[in-house]
């Protein structure tokens, strides 16, 4: 096939080269954005007088036709095709003709897959986001759920304060509150266009940047060519906010596959997310949720690659930024699949109270509420961890529990050890005395739920917004 760009070149590509060079093979997941751009492109060429307004009407209806061809699989691609953009053109070519080299006037390759690349992160923040609100939601319905009943808290992975498991699920809830708001300044990030900068330089035809932004529902431009055709900096945001959203899915998983144990018993995972064993006929494994623990890696190895890859360039564009693209198509892919795995699998699973409950008799976790009994009757609190320390050196010893201890042997450890120190020996009572903002108390859980409730609904109209308007031009 003779190259569009091959004016200059008295031999032909060798076939290991243009097998190695082609990127058709994967960036063609950016052809409705590649035809969504053009059009816009050929719009505004008319719109300006460089093509003629006929002329720009019959490359906006070839596109169209193009677009309704490869999305009813009428025709594909070949590495002569080299990437999506001169797909895309020789299927144009043999829709209308010559005219269609008339498409690439005021155009570079450069700016054109930069744009291909932003509106392509622009919908996948969007889609990201929708996964991380219904995730989120699946944790509130959850804790709302089960709202009263208690389970060990943990440092160190040993047992430390019995929570509310509302509690517990609520502060994953944040995490995924959090992840979206960081997607938002994704979109931020995206939502810029770069056509128009050509190959770095800019253009010598009288273009309108600005119409284009505008059809394509861009709220900027790059105010300089060179960034705008050498930047990665936004694909890198969106890698950075899959990372530390896998990093919270692994988390969560890491609970989850310790929590279904027998060691722990603490929660049932439906069917559904669960499998067998091909030779142990009692097994019931976790699968789901250790494939997103060990799918975090690959999302840490696209942002990890991507600024590997950005270290050295020097402006502007450079082939290595061809690299940027499979590992974007494929962390966003991971993350968007884990983020909706999670929110079923969240959403279907429940909680034993009974292994909790038989959890938190072990482990002296009413131990700080006698050491803050003691600091509240005016012993220094360092002296009063002191005490109850020695008591629960005294009970492991003697294979007992803080609240078997008599009152004698209470009185003995201090003397403001009275008989209603007993009382703050609950766990219960313990977890309610925690109303400070942000704590474990059933009204303080309240609380964050209803803050948290408030600030959901406002990332979600924000989305449903950003969505309409995007989806309304594109």
């Amino acid at each position: 096939m003779k190259k569009r760009w091959g004016g200059r070149f008295a031999g032909a590509t060798s076939v290991s080269s243009e097998h190695f060079l082609a990127s058709v093979q994967f960036d063609s997941a950016l052809v409705d954005y590649d035809i969504q751009g053009s059009i816009a492109h050929a719009q505004m060429l008319g719109v300006c007088g460089i093509i003629t307004q006929e002329e720009a009407a019959s490359l906006q209806v070839g596109l169209r036709e193009v677009h309704r061809r490869i999305a009813a699989g009428e025709c594909g691609f070949t590495a002569a095709d080299e990437d999506v953009h001169m797909w895309v053109e020789r299927l144009l070519s043999e829709q209308i003709g010559p005219l269609a080299g008339k498409l690439h006037t005021a155009r570079s390759r450069n700016d054109q897959v930069a744009l291909d690349t932003h509106l392509f992160v622009r919908e996948k923040v969007l889609v990201l986001m929708e996964g991380t609100i219904r995730l989120i939601r699946a944790l509130m319905e959850r804790a709302d759920t089960f709202c009263d009943i208690l389970l060990p808290g943990y440092t160190h992975l040993q047992r430390a304060q019995p929570v509310l498991w509302s509690h517990h699920l609520l502060a994953y809830a944040w995490m995924f509150e959090r992840d979206s708001r960081r997607l938002q300044g994704c979109f931020g990030s995206a939502n810029c266009s770069p056509l128009g900068a050509g190959a770095l330089a800019g253009t010598t035809f009288p273009i309108d940047r600005v119409l284009v932004s505008e059809t394509l529902s861009f709220d900027a431009l790059y105010e300089n060519s060179m960034d705008a055709v050498s930047d990665r900096d936004y694909l890198i945001d969106i890698l950075s906010a899959c990372a530390t959203i896998m990093m919270h899915l692994s988390r969560l998983s890491e609970e989850l596959v310790l929590w279904t144990s027998h060691e722990f018993g603490f929660v049932h995972l439906s069917d559904g997310f669960c499998t067998g064993s091909s030779i142990m006929p009692q097994k019931r494994n976790p699968d789901c949720a250790e494939l997103i623990r060990g799918k975090c890696g690959r999302v840490y190895g696209a942002l990890i690659s991507l600024l590997t890859t950005m270290k050295g360039l020097p402006l502007a564009y450079n082939k290595d930024l061809q690299e940027d693209k499979e590992c974007l198509f494929d962390a966003v892919r991971t993350t968007e699949q884990c983020l909706g795995i999670m929110g079923e699998m969240v959403a279907e699973m429940s909680p034993r109270a009974p292994a909790m409950e038989r959890a938190m008799e072990q482990g002296f976790l009413n131990a700080t509420e006698l050491a803050d009994f003691l600091a509240a009757r005016g012993l220094p609190f360092r002296d009063a961890h002191h005490v109850v320390g020695a008591l629960v050196l005294q009970c492991e010893r003697e294979g007992k529990r803080l609240e078997d201890l008599s009152d004698a042997e209470l009185l003995a450890a201090s003397p403001l050890l009275t008989s209603d120190a007993r009382s703050c020996l609950s766990y219960s009572r313990a977890v309610e005395r925690r109303t400070s903002r942000g704590g474990t108390a059933s009204t303080a859980v309240a609380e964050q739920r209803n803050r948290l409730e408030e600030r959901v609904d406002a990332i979600e109209r924000w989305w449903g917004d950003v969505r309409d308007r995007v989806s309304a031009k594109g």
